[in-house]
């Protein structure tokens, strides 16, 4: 226990030097808490300063205009609501363009655009340099000597459609080198070519006005056979294998078959719940009545 002590007793000049440290740092620390020690002149370099805020500013700007909503080039032909309200267009000026298009008519530029919404100066020249109409319209290819005739042909001076070569279909204002492809790639998804001209409406990026212009100098002259399905005892498995019709349509056709105690007319399909009501013609092609 005496050698413990003897580690733990301080001497009298030992506890004053204790004494002396302690009231050192309680002057220091009041010192540091009480005495202000900041100074009201403030050096800076305005020309820095001003470095500084533009820079904040150009970075408020860059923010800014990252949330403004993208406007990426599309077809004004086919505004929807939503997205004629995005740009800015009333909900009369949207109905304007809707009833045009029911018409089965097309807007060909920004003017006929204007004339058709009746939209301000302002908002065309805000929206219309994203206007994007298709190549045909935008970049017309003169006309050679090559070239087909407007004039529609008759019957006997059209080209048969699944004879028609790709250098044959690019003659047609609106087919290029794409779309006649796509006209024979599509026709040899069949065995025999196409069975009628309206199956044309199921080749992806044919709008109506080129549908119509092929039509004028070809048509099908050596049809396709089809084994036609009788529509009042056809099977869900046999309905399925025609084009456009699903197995929910399938059992909503039969389903409507007996309940009308059997179809009278191939256009009683358009009252089937669901039923693809523009391709009616090119399903028609399978079936029949017996």
């Amino acid at each position: 226990m005496k050698y413990l002590k003897s580690h733990f007793g301080f001497s009298k000049g030992q506890r004053n030097g204790i004494y002396l440290l302690l009231l050192l740092i309680l002057v220091f620390q009041s010192v540091y808490l009480y005495v202000d020690f900041s100074s009201e002149d403030i050096d800076f370099d305005p020309t820095e300063l001003a470095a500084i805020q533009h820079e904040i500013d150009s970075l408020k700007i860059v923010q800014i205009e990252s949330g403004k909503p993208k406007i990426f080039p599309f077809n004004p032909n086919y505004i929807s609501d939503f997205k004629g309200y995005t740009l800015g267009l009333s909900n009369e000026e949207i109905d304007r363009l809707h009833r045009f298009r029911d018409q089965n008519k097309w807007v060909n530029s920004a003017r006929q655009f204007q004339q058709v919404t009746k939209i301000s100066d302002s908002l065309l020249g805000a929206i219309s340099p994203y206007f994007k109409f298709p190549d045909w319209i935008s970049n017309p290819k003169p006309r050679t000597s090559d070239q087909l005739s407007n004039a529609p042909k008759t019957y006997e001076a059209k080209i048969d459609l699944n004879k028609a070569t790709v250098q044959q279909l690019k003659r047609v204002n609106g087919i290029g080198e794409k779309l006649s492809e796509r006209i024979i790639k599509f026709r040899r998804k069949f065995p025999d070519g196409f069975t009628a001209d309206v199956q044309l409406q199921d080749i992806y990026g044919l709008s109506p006005e080129v549908v119509e212009r092929v039509l004028e100098q070809f048509t099908v002259k050596t049809p396709a056979q089809i084994i036609k399905l009788n529509l009042n005892t056809a099977t869900i498995e046999q309905l399925v294998t025609i084009q456009h019709i699903d197995y929910e349509l399938a059992y909503e056709i039969i389903e409507q078959r007996k309940l009308r105690d059997g179809y009278k007319s191939l256009d009683d399909l358009l009252k089937v719940k669901d039923f693809p009501q523009q391709k009616i013609e090119i399903i028609k092609l399978y079936l029949m009545l017996e």
